[in-house]
């Protein structure tokens, strides 16, 4: 059994990705999985960095110490976000930018073999569910999959959780019958393997 940290990256209250997150995370549960789900739109923190450095840093609100908490804590993070405009959305990359700071997610005095700063969220695996109007092959021939990479690569990978595997769903604004029931059951067996 798994401790599993879940986001709900959209910053809307309802949505499909809560729909998808809560799916998951119910399924793990039923699997017998410790599961903490948090959903974006309840975190209240500043999305700008703003004019600071590394070095001196805002200090964190308490939904953004919660947040690197609950990552410390768990063994797989799942995660659900829609594409905005070829990328993610506002808040979503502001927690990012504000909570995955060095000393907490990457240590930039300790370098890897390559000359990057080393992970410190190393162990713990990683699934992003995104959601959009794209259709997967027009995101691989035209938009080279830059959503995917920046999240698995330049995001996830970079603070140590790996693998990350990535599903992407759509056309979600207008999905055909049935489609968000396959999407949920989908999701469901993930939650249940905790995948």
């Amino acid at each position: 059994m798994k401790r599993i940290f879940i986001l709900n990256g959209h910053p809307a209250e309802t949505s499909l990705s809560r729909t998808l997150v809560e799916a998951y995370a119910n399924a793990a549960r039923q699997a017998g999985h410790e599961v903490r789900l948090t959903h974006l739109h309840d975190l209240h923190f500043d999305t700008d960095f703003g004019w600071v450095d590394f070095e001196n840093p805002k200090p964190l609100e308490p939904a953004l110490e919660q947040l690197l908490q609950d990552l410390s804590w768990s063994e797989h993070f799942m995660m659900s976000t829609p594409m905005w405009w070829g990328g993610l959305p506002a808040k979503l990359k502001g927690l990012f930018d504000r909570a995955l700071l060095p000393g907490r997610a990457f240590d930039t005095r300790n370098k890897t073999l390559i000359g990057l700063p080393r992970p410190m969220l190393s162990g713990r695996t990683a699934r992003v569910v995104i959601t959009s109007d794209t259709p997967g092959w027009f995101m691989r021939l035209a938009y080279k999959n830059a959503l995917i990479w920046q999240l698995r690569r330049q995001i996830l990978e970079f603070v140590g959780l790996k693998p990350t595997r990535l599903t992407h769903l759509g056309p979600a604004s207008e999905p055909k019958a049935g489609e968000v029931a396959r999407w949920v059951a989908q999701v469901r067996r993930l939650g249940s393997q905790a995948a």
